[in-house]
């Protein structure tokens, strides 16, 4: 089942893309050039359209008795912010109605489909614990995909740390016999390297928000779907915490230091991310980019080795790559980067 929604989605995203790109271009939606950008050309959007065409295409027809409801509250989530992301990118939305609205709507999808958090209800009885899961569901959601949405600031950023933790969550799904899930994240893998082939630097298409949205509520779906056999709570968290490490990492580093700047994160985009820090100490933005599809595999490479470990070991790995993570934060802010001067009232997606 893997196998054959990997390479449906792969296909179908290898073809799509092209094809999406010459609408894109008839059509004129565009990312035109900006102080904020790092394209010197305006370049075609739409390509979120392809990954999600082939991401459905891929999962429906890897299919055979899984549950349906849980099928259709992902794909109908995945639709929503795909249509939500389009037409942001076409100028056609306020961007505060993707973080305020499609987000949280697109998780209620989920919920509706069964699919939600199990934290709070492991040590809250009854409904309260389930209640409070449901809070966190949405936060997980709308955190996950806002995250992968301020990741697409760099050629094959969003779409290759995408595939990578794709990778991972098909790796752990299978080794634990999660069809559904395996499915889930092969199609994710397959839909995100089929457009990585024309994204990659120098990009021939963006995803725009539509993709990357589409994309971080596929992670963040992913998170709430696995269950690595053998791990028990909390450490099945830590396991998904680290394979999406990087966008975490990102959307962290950049929250730290916007608000010591006076800035909202999620509002106040600019050239101060993971990526181009590491461009300003010299990297090539193709460098900086394999840097952290690098460090992504490290991540989710850390997590497959929690199973196997005992629990103080495993929280040691844990305690050991958060304080990575926090001096990491710390040389970075000493690295000198394009800083914001005011608040924006611009889109979130950068």
């Amino acid at each position: 089942m893997p196998l054959v929604a990997f390479s449906v989605a792969l296909v179908a995203s290898l073809a799509l893309t092209m094809l999406v790109r010459h609408l894109a271009l008839s059509w004129e939606l565009v990312d035109h050039p900006g102080p904020r950008k790092v394209h010197a050309k305006p370049m075609p959007l739409l390509g979120g359209m392809a990954i999600y065409l082939a991401f459905v295409l891929g999962l429906l027809l890897a299919l055979r008795r899984e549950p349906m409801q849980q099928v259709a509250g992902i794909v109908a989530g995945a639709t929503l912010l795909a249509i939500v992301g389009l037409l942001d990118d076409g100028g056609l939305l306020h961007h505060q109605v993707k973080l305020f609205a499609g987000m949280p709507v697109a998780s209620l999808f989920l919920l509706r489909g069964g699919i939600r958090a199990r934290f709070f209800s492991e040590f809250v009885p009854g409904a309260a614990g389930a209640a409070l899961d449901i809070g966190l569901t949405v936060l997980w959601v709308v955190g996950i995909t806002a995250s992968f949405s301020i990741l697409d600031h760099m050629d094959g950023l969003c779409a290759g740390i995408s595939a990578v933790a794709a990778l991972y969550f098909t790796i752990s799904a299978v080794l634990s016999g999660q069809t559904l899930v395996s499915a889930l994240g092969a199609a994710v893998l397959g839909a995100a390297l089929g457009f990585l082939r024309w994204n990659f630097n120098p990009a021939k298409i963006f995803m725009g928000d539509g993709g990357a949205m589409l994309l971080g509520f596929l992670m963040a779906t992913l998170g709430l779907k696995i269950r690595p056999e053998g791990v028990r709570f909390p450490l099945n968290w830590i396991m998904v915490a680290l394979i999406l490490g990087v966008p975490v990492f990102d959307t962290t580093l950049i929250s730290i230091s916007r608000a010591r700047r006076g800035l909202l994160p999620f509002t106040s985009p600019g050239k101060d991310h993971t990526a181009h820090r590491l461009a300003s100490l010299g990297l090539s933005h193709r460098a900086a980019v394999v840097t952290l599809y690098g460090l992504a595999a490290c991540f989710g490479s850390a997590a497959l080795l929690i199973p196997h470990l005992g629990t103080g070991a495993a929280y040691l790995l844990a305690a050991l790559v958060a304080c990575g993570g926090l001096a990491a934060i710390f040389l970075l802010e000493a690295v000198p980067y394009e800083r914001q001067v005011k608040l924006q009232k611009s889109s979130p997606a950068s």
